[in-house]
């Protein structure tokens, strides 16, 4: 008797559990997987992974208070990797076919989106009509986009500016105005009479580093591969050749100042040890760090290349977009995104006010944050000037070999430094290009 009564007494006891609320555990299990794991598999959290969190991961806080005040319940969690982890993470996890541990939201830099993309196609979230593509600079819209599809929502922008001492210029007989919307050629012949007038280098160039030869050409609109984006073109890309005789000219008529790594590369500007920085926007805060040569400084368009009717004064380097994963959680992830980086003027003016950062979303410069004058650059309204300048560089496809060539392209620029003849080099470039990239 005893043993039944303990029985019946379990199954009710069993039976009653059943029958209690225990509807909120999935959604509590789910959150937890979501938030530890980074599986986006909650409609009530979303995982984010980026880099840098002085600029992207700040800049994602800011996206993530704007999106809170209208949609509080969504947690949002952010993620901060090396952005050599995340590539690896990403293809390890893409390549296997398992989408455990994937966050919802990536961020890819621009030149390797296409190789993502077009290795796994099915696994990000198309964002095609989410958001204004003609809202956002054009250049952006190519490497982010696949087969007609929108899959990337732009970021932040590599727009180049020609950073220059106007102090030296003067010394050297010369002005802010000569600087405006020239070439290459007119850029050398100002470098030798900067260098002759105050003994200064016109800019800093590390051999090993071809991000000026990457500026130079975009303004031509070419690039290291063919429309398709996987045809090596080189050897008959007269840009590319364009790009390494001015160069090797900076560096053999010694306008150039030799360095090696970043740290000297800040170290030549910010020393005053040369005359002018040809980079992207980014390095705006790196150049106002010296604070005592406050009203030395102005920005003017990068120079076009000689010999190309059609290179403007605009360029890009660098820049990076933002991914929705195709795993639960994507449509959370997508009105998150839309809502705050593909739409919100607000938060793009705190991304000038807060980090100095610039966006690729084209209202945002209507703003007040960009009619700032920064007297730094003598009263320059710089974010004013970059959007302009945004918006006039050429669209090129970046494909899927942007840093395999470039590798390539960095051995032939040594033998060309050397002696080589240049259209030889630029032959056993395609060759080995050919070669290695399949």
């Amino acid at each position: 008797m005893k043993k039944m009564i303990g029985v019946l007494f379990l199954l009710i006891t069993m039976l009653l559990a059943a029958c209690s609320g225990g509807n909120s555990t999935t959604t509590n299990d789910t959150n937890d997987d979501s938030s530890e794991n980074g599986s986006g598999t909650s409609s009530e959290a979303i995982t984010i992974w980026a880099w840098d969190p002085n600029f992207n991961i700040k800049a994602m806080d800011l996206a993530k208070e704007v999106y809170a005040a209208e949609n509080p319940d969504l947690e949002i969690n952010i993620n901060e990797f090396a952005q050599d982890d995340i590539i690896q993470k990403l293809n390890t996890s893409l390549s296997s076919g398992s989408t455990s541990g994937l966050p919802n939201i990536v961020l890819i830099e621009d030149y390797r989106a296409q190789s993502f993309l077009q290795a796994y196609p099915d696994s990000f979230h198309p964002l095609t009509g989410a958001y204004n593509t003609d809202d956002f600079a054009p250049y952006k819209i190519a490497p982010t986009s696949l087969d007609g599809e929108n899959f990337g929502l732009p970021f932040d922008t590599g727009v180049v500016g020609l950073y220059v001492r106007a102090d030296y210029l003067e010394e050297a007989g010369h002005s802010v105005e000569d600087m405006q919307d020239i070439d290459w050629n007119q850029f050398i012949e100002i470098a030798k009479d900067v260098k002759e007038a105050t003994g200064k280098h016109m800019l800093t160039l590390d051999p090993n580093d071809l991000g000026l030869v990457r500026m130079m050409i975009q303004t031509a609109g070419a690039w290291y591969v063919e429309e398709d984006g996987s045809t090596p073109n080189i050897a008959d890309n007269e840009a590319i050749k364009a790009g390494f005789e001015v160069f090797k000219t900076l560096i053999t008529e010694d306008l150039a100042k030799p360095i090696s790594d970043w740290s000297q590369f800040l170290a030549g500007f910010n020393n005053g040890e040369v005359a002018s920085v040809p980079t992207g926007n980014w390095i705006t805060p790196s150049i106002k760090a010296e604070e005592s040569q406050s009203g030395d400084w102005a920005v003017v368009p990068f120079p076009s290349l000689p010999g190309f009717p059609d290179s403007v004064n605009a360029t890009n380097l660098g820049g990076s977009s933002w991914y929705v994963l195709d795993i639960d959680g994507k449509e959370e992830a997508t009105d998150f995104l839309v809502n705050t980086f593909g739409s919100s003027t607000e938060l793009y003016q705190q991304f000038i006010t807060e980090i100095g950062a610039m966006g690729t979303y084209l209202p945002a410069s209507e703003g007040d944050a960009y009619q700032v004058e920064d007297e730094f650059f003598g009263g320059q309204t710089i974010y004013a000037d970059f959007s302009q300048w945004s918006e006039e560089i050429p669209q090129v496809n970046f494909g899927l070999h942007t840093y395999a060539i470039e590798d390539i392209l960095v051995v032939e620029m040594q033998n060309y430094l050397n002696g080589k003849d240049v259209d030889q080099a630029l032959v056993d470039a395609q060759t080995q290009a050919e070669n290695q990239i399949r």
